[in-house]
């Protein structure tokens, strides 16, 4: 079972070149046996089968030698093909000629008026060969482009979110080291168990890093190991509440997304507060005006919105840059103030 899972579509595994060389002779050798009249049926059943296989190697000589020369890779071009052509149909004349004077008897061949006729016949039967050929060609190199530009597009975007992720590390390796930096003087216990939570959450991001998305439960660890360390620092000025809605563990985010949030929080909330700041983490489940489920998750701090001094912006705008690549224009990111608090909101698609 697995070895027929892992063989390509039927579609694929066709020769449609043979395919289409078959039918086409086949279809002329029918068109040939009918009109090539009544009298003498099986002698005109038999040259058509000849001419017909005729057509079929020269037709196959003459594609090996497009490929060879390599001029079905620059398109049509009349000046080297029409002569081709012109050999082609008269080798394909003599050779039916030649079929006509064997197996006819010789009381009923009168003359060779017929010639011209069938050699621009057989000159029109290679030339709409080529030009099928060629469109054929053409059909198929513009889907391998598409094909190419879509997996280039996949790759640029990966790269890009990769870069982003790898943004989000020292960025919040950065804002760690500064809390451990100004509690060293007030309690060195206190920042060596800072050390060791820092470790895990650095251990976090790198695992994270690898990945487009997480599950929510793994960035609420992380979270709260981040507010653990950030606790020891700040203490009773900062004033954490959860809500999370049941059964949204295994839901996926982007890693690092939840954190940025309450990064900022902390830092525009109760680090620039002498009085600290509460700050409401939410996630919930809601549905849009067309029934679509989306995943809903709030950062919620006291305060209002303002502008530190030094501020890189990093946070805020690598996390809107990071849910429309892995979520594409359907998430967003709102950070607005409303009666005393800011309110981060992040919403994105719950994958079906």
């Amino acid at each position: 079972m697995a070895a027929a899972a892992d063989q390509p579509p039927l579609l694929a595994r066709i020769n449609w070149y043979w395919t289409f060389q078959l039918a086409g002779w086949t279809a002329l050798t029918l068109f040939n046996s009918v009109y090539g009249g009544s009298s003498q049926l099986r002698i005109v059943i038999s040259i058509a089968c000849w001419g017909s296989l005729g057509g079929l190697l020269l037709s196959h000589l003459w594609h090996g030698i497009l490929r060879r020369r390599g001029w079905a890779k620059h398109g049509l071009r009349w000046t080297r093909i029409l002569p081709s052509l012109a050999l082609l149909a008269a080798i394909q004349t003599a050779s039916v000629t030649a079929a006509f004077y064997t197996m006819y008897p010789a009381s009923l061949l009168h003359g060779v008026a017929w010639l011209p006729g069938a050699l621009l016949f057989w000159f029109a039967v290679f030339f709409v060969w080529t030009v099928f050929y060629f469109t054929v060609l053409s059909l198929r190199r513009s889907s391998r482009l598409e094909a190419e530009t879509l997996a280039l597009q996949l790759h640029a975007r990966e790269a890009e979110l990769r870069a982003l992720q790898a943004q989000v590390n020292p960025h919040f390796f950065f804002n760690s080291l500064n809390s451990v930096r100004a509690l060293i003087y007030e309690d060195r216990d206190a920042a060596a168990h800072m050390i060791d939570q820092l470790a895990g959450l650095m251990r976090h991001a790198l695992q994270s890093g690898q990945h487009a998305t997480v599950p929510l439960a793994a960035e609420l660890e992380a979270v709260r190991a981040y507010l653990a360390i950030e606790q020891i620092r700040f203490e009773s000025r900062l004033r954490v509440a959860f809500d999370i809605a049941d059964g949204l563990d295994q839901v996926r985010v982007p890693p690092m997304a939840l954190q940025t949030l309450v990064e900022n929080a902390v830092k525009y909330g109760v680090e620039a507060s002498s009085e600290g700041s509460d700050i409401r983490i939410t996630a919930q489940r809601t549905l849009r005006d067309d029934g679509t489920a989306t995943l809903k998750i709030g950062v919620a701090n006291t305060g209002s919105l303002r502008s530190a001094p030094g501020s890189t912006c990093v946070g805020l705008r690598n996390a809107r840059q990071r849910l429309r690549l892995v979520c594409g224009d359907n998430a967003s990111l709102a950070l607005v103030e409303q009666a005393g608090w800011v309110h981060a909101t992040m919403e994105l698609p719950e994958p079906r």
